[in-house]
């Protein structure tokens, strides 16, 4: 095909149009401070209940929120019959049980990345969620971001060709009393960080067919660094790294047939990104503005209100079975590697 002279416009609907569901926070974290600020400032969903299961540090999240009902059990937050749908933001080892939690209680919830500690948790909660009929979706934000829907409509129509490979990394420095170096938490880059390579690699080229990884542990106990090369449908390649020792590039690079692409940094939240044809004889570039998580959690919130009004119990941006082929993909990272939940005391 000819190289396009204009990118398309992202599809994704204004947020503020979404239905407004009954919100309810199932562990007040930073990340969930995040999801909150964005819903309130993006959207009109509205926020009603937080829970923890200390209830001062429900207490203290929901004055800070103006959020009306706070609890000190999970089991009560679910119960609570003034919630639609449950945003589970507790740590990884956590988000399967506190899930089925919720969906027992005839709650819809939207599960923060990753979905699961392994495929096994994973496949729990899919189950779980065809027996309910209830809506489920793994918060993986950047995927419904509008950058994210750009760059599907550039893959999807060619303008790039076939796709070859895909390049992408993610790297960041924590202080080391951050989570990340708890081995109890399931600490180390891959949970945390590597969720979102993976996730682009199966997302662009399909499940992993093979896998050569490798890593190096971090002397607080949980692995420090690791890079994989996978192989995928139709002869695609994708290598990926991550790291909790300090910053990279954090950019996606997209290899195909007929041109590329690449996704600035930081590549999992709002930001530009940049199409050339093969030979580099025309380049476009999509000017979105660099942004946070403020500016870009409320979408995966949006998707799943309006998936919820349609009657929808799954979204065919992150559908159940592509975060089932992520989590495929880091078990066999972590099998080669050696990294044991087990060891932590955690499911393996």
């Amino acid at each position: 095909m000819t190289f396009p002279t204009v990118l398309p416009d992202p599809r994704t609907p204004d947020p503020m149009q979404a239905p407004p569901l009954r919100w309810a926070i199932l562990g007040p974290g930073w990340i969930a401070d995040q999801f909150v600020r964005s819903l309130h400032a993006h959207t009109h969903q509205q926020v009603v209940a937080v829970g923890s299961r200390a209830l001062d540090r429900a207490q203290t999240f929901a004055t800070t929120h103006g959020i009306d009902r706070a609890v000190g059990s999970y089991d009560e937050l679910v119960a609570l019959d003034e919630v639609d749908i449950v945003y589970i933001a507790t740590p990884h080892p956590s988000h399967c049980e506190h899930a089925l939690l919720a969906m027992d209680a005839g709650k819809h919830v939207l599960i923060e990345k990753p979905i699961a500690l392994n495929t096994q948790q994973a496949r729990q909660i899919a189950a779980k969620a065809d027996e309910t009929g209830l809506f489920c979706a793994e918060a993986l934000w950047t995927l419904f971001l509008p950058k994210w829907d750009l760059l599907r409509q550039v893959v999807e129509d060619g303008v790039i060709g076939e796709l070859r490979s895909v390049h992408t990394d993610y790297g960041e420095f924590f202080a080391d009393d951050h989570r990340i170096f708890d081995a109890s938490l399931a600490g180390g880059p891959l949970l945390d960080l590597g969720t979102y390579p993976v996730a682009y690699v199966t997302s662009l080229l399909g499940a992993a067919q093979s896998v050569a990884a490798a890593g190096v542990a971090d002397p607080r106990g949980v692995n420090g660094q690791l890079a994989a090369t996978m192989l995928h449908p139709g002869g695609a390649m994708s290598v990926i790294a991550t790291t909790i020792h300090g910053w990279t590039r954090n950019e996606i690079v997209i290899v195909g047939s007929e041109g590329g692409a690449r996704v600035e940094a930081m590549h999992n939240s709002p930001g530009p990104i940049t199409v050339w044809s093969a030979d580099r004889s025309s380049t476009l570039r999509y000017d979105e503005p660099h942004a946070g998580h403020v500016d870009g959690l409320h979408f995966q919130a949006a998707e799943a209100a309006r998936c919820i009004d349609a009657g929808l119990a799954q979204t065919p941006i992150r559908p159940l079975a592509a975060s089932i082929v992520s989590m495929e993909a880091m078990d066999e990272i972590r099998r080669q590697i050696g990294i044991s939940f087990a060891e932590a005391g955690l499911v393996e």
